[in-house]
């Protein structure tokens, strides 16, 4: 796409309109616990419901393709889609999509941050995941309308963690994102220098709950702290260190259970549960260690490759940080020829529809052998469930613009 219609669209975005100013009031229940070292930000889209829990403590919003497709499903942006048409209607009908679903990403996160002043992370269209020129391009124009203020998401890909490093080093902010274990998160760590990185702690316990290994109690929260530390080990001597998000949360009570960890994005539910359910008596918890109770000892295995970093892996991530790969195909041979298979697994179009049909929360029967075999892992399962996820959330959102623009 040349210059100009980028511009054009650009503009487009800039200007329409302005959004009135919420000044969040100081809290001290989340004052304490800011006290101990945590960021805090609403996970939400949805402008009401930040309202009603925005705080003077809190920093950002983060939003991914799930919560904006939710505002989109409102009608909210529909006179927006009709006009930006005009502007993309000589492209191919797949390109006016992403165009304008970029467009609508692009203005929600803005209206989010003229609203609450505060850092808004915003989301990629899912069909760049894999594709490292359009994830800097679209990074990069991101970047270029409100870089004092949007964090670009990018997810857990091969081709997304070296596109993410490229744009670290233009000086994009980077919030990378499905991650489910501390090995995920050192390689990203090391490879990628985001400002930015996630454990997605609520579906690890759910992985667990459901599919009836354990009673799904401890792991989010060992993994997180886990991560934690190798995070801020490996890169405390970063011009930028990389700050920890925990993202995911389902309770009030993990909010007193991780405090301490870099971030914390909360969702709006568990914000106002945590209002009414704690007393706000909150202290660092960064040196606990939770117990993870699970149903069989041989399950040990393979849930403790979420919180455990090998020996091999952090050569790996090394190298791979001290040699960037050339692109996505040549970083996933280097992770298969390290011994590391089941980071980046090769799979069949088969096994990508049978993940994608589990949901959020894979069925952990239909791939215990290939996990026991070392060729998958629970981590790796949980990232392709959660890009899936959000595949499907864009598949929604761009059927609405392509109704109203055809």
């Amino acid at each position: 796409m040349d210059a100009i219609l980028k511009t054009r669209i650009k503009e487009f975005i800039l200007n329409k309109g302005e959004e009135p100013r919420v000044v969040g009031a100081p809290d001290p229940f989340w004052q304490h616990l800011k006290n101990t070292g945590t960021e805090l930000w609403l996970d939400t889209g949805d402008m009401d419901e930040a309202d009603k829990n925005w705080s003077a403590e809190m920093t950002a919003l983060t939003t991914n393709n799930t919560l904006v497709n939710k505002e989109i499903q409102k009608g909210i942006y529909d006179s927006l889609i009709e006009q930006a048409k005009e502007i993309v209607k000589d492209l191919p009908l797949e390109k006016q999509v992403m165009e304008i679903a970029f467009i609508v990403n692009a203005r929600h996160g803005l209206r989010l941050a003229k609203r609450f002043g505060g850092f808004v992370s915003v989301e990629l269209h899912t069909n760049t995941a894999h594709n490292m020129d359009a994830t800097v391009d679209y990074g990069l124009r991101y970047f270029d309308i409100c870089p004092d203020q949007f964090i670009v998401k990018v997810p857990y890909t091969a081709s997304g963690m070296l596109a993410a490093r490229k744009l670290r080093d233009l000086g994009v902010k980077i919030n990378f994102t499905l991650e489910f274990s501390a090995r995920q998160n050192v390689l990203v760590a090391l490879i990628t220098q985001p400002n930015y990185l996630n454990v997605f702690l609520g579906r690890l316990g759910a992985y667990i709950k459901d599919n009836g290994l354990g009673d799904g109690s401890g792991a989010g929260e060992k993994t997180v702290l886990s991560t934690q530390r190798w995070v801020s080990k490996l890169t405390s001597n970063n011009k930028v260190p990389t700050k920890l998000i925990a993202a995911s949360l389902r309770s009030a009570s993990q909010l007193e259970d991780m405090a301490g960890v870099d971030v914390y994005t909360i969702p709006t539910q568990v914000a106002a549960s945590g209002k009414t359910e704690l007393k706000g008596n909150f202290s660092s918890k960064l040196g606990a260690d939770y117990p993870v109770h699970l149903n069989s000892p041989a399950d040990e295995v393979s849930v403790s490759k979420l919180w455990e970093v090998s020996e091999k892996e952090l050569a790996l991530a090394k190298d791979l940080g001290a040699n960037l790969p050339k692109d996505g195909n040549e970083l996933i041979q280097r992770v298969h020829d390290a011994g590391c298979r089941d980071l980046f697994p090769y799979l069949s179009d088969e096994d990508l529809a049978d993940i994608a049909q589990d949901g959020k929360i894979p069925v952990h029967q239909r791939w215990a052998a290939r996990i026991e075999s070392g060729e998958l892992a629970i981590d790796t399962l949980l990232n392709l469930a959660g890009l899936a996820s959000f595949t499907r959330d864009q598949a929604q959102l761009d059927a609405r613009i392509e109704t109203i623009i055809s």
